[in-house]
Formats: C-alpha cells, structure tokens, sequence
C-alpha cells in the first residue's frame, strides 16, 4: 500500500511538469497529488496509532483548494475561452 501511494505521488508529480499547456489537466494532476499525500497521511497515521482527526482537517484544505482552483479556472475560460495557456498573455 506504502509502494501504491508513493508510485502515485511520482505519477502525478510527473504529470504535473510534462502536461503544463492546459489547466484542468494541472488541477487534475493537483487533485492526484493530494490523494496520494491523503494515502501516505492514513498509513503513517495508522502506523503509529495515532487519532486521524489531522486527515480531516487535511482534507478540508484539499476540498476548498479544488473549489479555488475550479473558480480559477471557470473565470479564465469565461474570459479567454479555453484553458489553453497559450492563448492569453500575461503582459
């Protein structure tokens, strides 16, 4: 379980650097991160019989980082009609 959730942090840490040219594909990379920090945080938490009210609050952080980043990108598709990041210039 210990070798699922750290091949999964590599995955989507891979993702995250190779897959840069739309947003959605990045938030989704993110989400993947997270879920895989969530998994390390369980086992470690239950390796050591500790009380897993920390994975709550951690997933409360996880929750309203996915509802920034959809409103992130919800506006920028509003106001540049996709999610490519080559179609706005930052200047």
């Amino acid at each position: 379980m210990l070798m699922v959730s750290i091949v999964m942090f590599i995955v989507g840490n891979f993702i995250f650097v190779l897959k840069y040219k739309h947003l959605l594909v990045i938030l989704l990379s993110l989400e993947f991160i997270v879920l895989s920090v969530f998994f390390l945080m369980l086992i470690y938490l239950s390796f050591i019989d500790y009380d897993l009210y920390m994975l709550m609050v951690f997933l409360v952080f996880s929750v309203c980082e996915g509802a920034l980043g959809l409103s992130i990108l919800v506006s920028m598709i509003r106001t540049h009609g996709s999610d490519y990041f080559q179609s706005f210039n930052l200047l």
